[in-house]
């Protein structure tokens, strides 16, 4: 993947960062935001949606700053807003790193990691190209803006939490276009806003929220946090992740790090959090936020992953190589 990626244009340190986000989703049953993305990426980089050369570059200082990602993919300027964030949160107690001028950024959660080792409370959100209208509204304006956090815990794997603001992931609705199959109602409104269980008009229209109103107001708090406090794009001003032309994405993500120590402490944190956690194991039926995930990458580490064949002689076209039966 990093050697498509290369031959495609990005830099060797894009590449890797990126091949790195896409196997881990991939280890974690995530295949939405796996290896299939690499095609997309690659026709980002051929047809300028993305710039390959771009250096992320940190401006700003004390406990808020904007990464700008240069119009590059978005996961080297991540990894450098993780390590701002943990930096600053360190130091000031807090921090809010904004990520402007970027791209698709993969699994949300992921970008949380480096909070969780260093003992950091995080979250991450970011938008995306349009799908879902305003609260009432026919037109999409909003992404599925995806939201994350990362609750630390003590000599065990840290909770982490990753959702999409969309009733379901868009994902779903082009497989059930693809297969010619319905799909519920609930997910979807054709170009005229009307309710749709016609998976092609969805795709068509736009998508609705999760929690209906409540989800379109989240969706809108993450467009303003992302977008209106680093001069990124909003939904709306971007041509969809899914084309492989089209003018470059300039989205945003955000990351705030709170560090426990520079509030009750970090033994009071720590504290609170087992509480919480044994009060919730306490029902055999619960399971913590990213156990899941964690299960699939242990189970991939031993095994490896599945990667379709047809997908998977595509990469290796992209990267330069021969197919291999």
């Amino acid at each position: 993947m990093a050697s498509a990626l290369a031959r495609s244009g990005a830099s060797a340190a894009m590449a890797k960062a990126t091949a790195r986000a896409l196997v881990a989703a991939e280890c974690e049953g995530i295949a939405s935001h796996g290896a299939s993305r690499i095609p997309q990426y690659c026709g980002h980089l051929k047809n300028g949606r993305a710039n390959g050369a771009a250096v992320p570059e940190v401006k700003g200082g004390k406990a808020a700053c904007v990464v700008d990602a240069k119009g590059g993919l978005a996961f080297e300027a991540l990894r450098v807003a993780s390590e701002e964030a943990v930096r600053r949160a360190r130091e000031f107690g807090v921090a809010y790193v904004a990520v402007t001028n970027s791209n698709h950024f993969g699994v949300a959660a992921y970008h949380l990691e480096p909070l969780a080792a260093a003992g950091i409370v995080g979250l991450a959100m970011g938008n995306s190209p349009a799908a879902m209208p305003a609260w009432g509204g026919k037109r999409a304006l909003f992404g599925t803006n995806p939201v994350a956090s990362v609750f630390p815990r003590r000599g065990a794997p840290a909770i982490s939490i990753d959702l999409s603001l969309s009733a379901v992931a868009r994902g779903k609705i082009m497989v059930a276009a693809r297969d010619n199959k319905p799909i519920p109602e609930g997910w979807a409104l054709d170009a005229d806003g009307r309710p749709t269980t016609d998976a092609k008009a969805a795709l068509a229209g736009s998508m609705l929220p999760a929690g209906g109103v409540k989800g379109a107001m989240l969706a809108l708090t993450v467009e303003l946090l992302v977008c209106a406090l680093s001069g990124a794009a909003y939904g709306f001003e971007s041509d969809s992740f899914f084309t492989e032309e089209g003018k470059p994405t300039r989205i945003g993500q955000a990351i705030l790090a709170i560090d426990p120590r520079a509030l009750a402490g970090n033994d009071v944190y720590l504290e609170r959090v087992e509480a919480l956690v044994e009060a919730m194991s306490a029902d055999p039926e619960v399971r913590l936020p990213g156990d899941r995930r964690r299960r699939n990458a242990e189970q991939a580490r031993r095994e490896g992953v599945n990667v379709p064949a047809d997908l998977m002689a595509r990469i290796r076209s992209l990267a330069g190589e021969a197919s291999h039966a």
